[in-house]
């Protein structure tokens, strides 16, 4: 019997996941990927010495990587080294006044009782309850293929709904249990990137806190980038082939089903295919209009997840008074998080982040040097030109140099920035996003962009436009999702 043949479109954490599941249900599977290298938004790339991951710094929930890798018998250690950092990360919240995050538990119960005496309590009950939706969240909830009301039929979903506090916000949450500012910040900072204020974010996501303080903050030795080359490992040894500067130009279709893909005005033959690149560009673009799920009207009121301003910089020695993962909240919360997500615009006073990875890292920058990451959150959909990079540089570099107490700038040896522009041209990427779909009540679950056309019979997506969102683990899990919906459907 001839295998059935998957094409896969875009090459990211989602894209490879899809691959290896299928190619181990025995298909045929080929990946096409735009860019000259594999990773989508965790690409790599070097320079003058230094080693730079272009997207994704942090490796949370190191459970999932587990569960995907042990799907084929294997483990995460099987194709890198991973670390746990401690400090997990420093906050600067002013001149001075810097909160290093302990690993261990005990000593960030100490931490918070020297903040607000009682809270270590609280943190606690806090943890406890997160712990639960963690578990029901990640192991229920977001393996889910988001297709119908009748999947969360389900008497844990049921009777825990008011546990997971899905109609309650994070913002009184947190809030119920803690008092001190600082505190707050600390367990709201996870929410900036969900794609909404903390007032208007469900409390369920406190689950990632649980993640945080619970499961850790993880390196890969190498860089982020192993993973990819972990995952593509697995791929190829598994059968898997891919094709790389495979820019698709349209989908191919025929009596509502998907017959080709052309490439380079060459047809590419499949019984199944996947768009695992930006779900708004293979719809809208890829697709001619008859065959097409939703309306540009549709994708203009997505609630997005912010974009990113980002500086890759190589310095010529090292720092001091910096960790791994550094993030300034040195300016207010809120008013940055209005400015991403209510009131769209470059923003008056934005918190910024810092990853300084060769402080664990010597691989990644040479002898006696610093490689730097610099993130600012920004909306979606803004101006983005040169001008407007430069002056975000130097309003960060200054606040960096006055709050780590030392001259940076004219250290700096290599330096390229990367914004909406690069987000759009690299990964066709709506809006020049970052993060994909926000994660609201309204775009929850069977409320997301379908995994599956209901025009095309044997098209299907995956990604962070789709269930179950936005972030590396949820890439993950979303292309074992889409293809376990593909071996139902064709087996």
């Amino acid at each position: 019997m001839a295998k059935v043949k998957a094409h896969i479109i875009g090459g990211g954490f989602a894209g490879l996941a899809t691959a290896s599941c299928l190619a181990q249900q025995g298909y045929e599977v080929t990946v096409f990927e735009k860019n000259e290298s594999l990773g989508g938004r965790a690409r790599k790339f070097k320079a003058d010495g230094f080693v730079f991951d272009m997207g994704p710094s942090w490796y949370w929930m190191p459970d999932v990587f587990e569960s995907f890798f042990g799907r084929f018998g294997k483990s995460a250690s099987d194709y890198y080294d991973l670390k746990r950092l401690d400090p997990s990360y420093a906050v600067f919240f002013g001149k001075d006044d810097v909160v290093e995050i302990p690993a261990n538990l005990d000593e960030l119960n100490q931490l918070f009782e020297e903040l607000e005496p009682g809270s270590s309590a609280q943190l606690t009950k806090f943890l406890k309850e997160a712990a639960y939706k963690y578990e029901v969240g990640i192991n229920d909830l977001v393996y889910k293929p988001g297709r119908s009301l009748r999947e969360f039929v389900d008497m844990r979903l049921i009777t825990g709904v008011f546990r997971l506090q899905v109609f309650n916000s994070i913002y009184s949450h947190i809030r119920k249990y803690f008092k001190n500012p600082k505190l707050i910040q600390l367990l709201e900072f996870p929410i900036l990137f969900l794609g909404a204020t903390p007032r208007n974010t469900p409390a369920l996501y406190s689950l990632m806190n649980y993640a945080d303080i619970q499961l850790g903050t993880w390196y890969p030795m190498g860089g982020m980038h192993k993973i990819v080359e972990g995952m593509v490992s697995l791929a190829e040894s598994l059968g898997v082939q891919f094709e790389t500067n495979a820019n698709v130009e349209k989908i191919e279709v025929q009596n509502g089903r998907a017959t080709s893909l052309i490439i380079n005005n060459k047809q590419q033959n499949a019984d199944v295919f996947i768009g695992g690149a930006d779900y708004h560009h293979v719809e809208q673009h890829l697709l001619e209009e008859k065959y097409r799920k939703y309306s540009a009207s549709y994708w203009d009121k997505r609630a997005m997840a912010p974009s990113s301003l980002i500086f890759y910089l190589g310095l010529d020695k090292k720092l001091q008074n910096l960790h791994h993962h550094n993030l300034f909240f040195d300016k207010e919360f809120e008013q940055h998080a209005i400015e991403i997500y209510e009131q769209p615009q470059w923003p008056s006073n934005p918190l910024f982040y810092v990853c300084c990875p060769s402080v664990t890292d010597a691989s990644v920058a040479p002898e006696g040097k610093e490689n730097m990451f610099i993130l600012v959150p920004v909306a979606p959909d803004l101006k983005d030109d040169e001008t407007t990079r430069e002056k975000y540089y130097q309003l960060v570099m200054e606040r960096l140099e006055s709050l780590t107490g030392q001259n940076i700038r004219e250290h700096v040896i290599y330096k390229k920035s990367y914004a909406h522009n690069d987000f759009v041209r690299d990964y066709n990427s709506f809006k020049g996003n970052a993060y994909g779909l926000a994660n609201t009540l309204r775009q929850t679950a069977i409320l997301k962009p379908s995994l599956k056309s209901n025009k095309v019979s044997n098209l299907y997506f995956t990604g962070q436009l789709t269930v179950p969102g936005p972030g590396v683990p949820p890439s993950l899990i979303s292309g074992q999702v889409v293809a376990k919906e593909i071996v139902k459907a064709f087996n």
